[in-house]
């Protein structure tokens, strides 16, 4: 890789902002002051350092994001913001949700420029757990819970598969599907005689939303989720 590309990556600045770093001398590989922008390095088992801090190479990476509602999930669009959006300055090219939350669905969202993980994530033969927190119109009875915790006609050619089924309140429940058709969660529910009022999914293949992210707000996957991703994926 190009050491100036290398560095854009690393976001240390844009490639006119990175090259004046190389000049000024803040740059060394192995050890070594390097002038020019173009030398090609290896990202992995070169050392590179910009100012005495040493550059660890990310080939991917991961963000949470705290989905608000009013955005979609999408890369760009041209009448509506976008969850890529939302990142900022974090929003390196490539990068991309992990399926997808409706327009008015808050929660955990996936980004990733890691796109065989994410095909694994999404592939429907991994039934991958997502958990869904939902207000609802009606309570639920007894027998329309155990509709959905063993599966129910949504109108597709198979009824959905087991669902998992957590009360908080009257109408209030915790949904764990694991599929991931079109507006799934919304049509279990009025298969059993009721509507969703409020959808907020707080956990996608192993790792739960954080708690501490605020509607629009989001932050790096720790190692330990990463590795649950992939562990999922697999």
């Amino acid at each position: 890789m190009r050491l100036d590309k290398f560095l854009c990556e690393m976001e240390l600045g844009s490639r006119s902002q990175v090259k004046a770093l190389i000049r000024q001398g803040a740059v060394t590989v192995n050890g070594m002051s390097v002038g020019k922008a173009d030398i090609q390095i290896d990202e992995f088992s070169d050392s590179v350092c910009c100012g005495g801090r040493l550059l660890i190479y990310q080939k991917y990476v991961y963000y949470m994001l705290n989905k608000p509602k009013g955005v979609i999930s999408a890369t760009e669009d041209p009448a509506a913001q976008t969850v890529i959006s939302l990142l900022g300055g974090d929003g390196r090219k490539g990068i991309f949700p992990v399926g997808r939350l409706d327009k008015d669905t808050t929660g955990l969202l996936v980004l990733t420029d890691d796109g065989e993980l994410a095909h694994r994530l999404l592939s429907p033969k991994n039934h991958v757990d997502k958990t869904y927190r939902l207000k609802i119109s009606k309570p639920l009875t007894e027998e329309n819970i155990s509709r959905l915790e063993q599966g129910v006609d949504i109108g597709e050619k198979r009824p959905t598969l087991p669902a998992g089924v957590a009360l908080l309140g009257e109408r209030e429940l915790l949904l764990t599907i694991r599929e991931g058709k079109y507006h799934q969660v919304k049509r279990m529910l009025h298969a059993v005689g009721s509507e969703v009022l409020d959808l907020e999914r707080i956990s996608f293949g192993g790792i739960n939303l954080d708690e501490r992210l605020g509607p629009g707000e989001y932050r790096k996957l720790t190692t330990e989720e990463i590795r649950r991703l992939q562990n999922e994926g697999i």
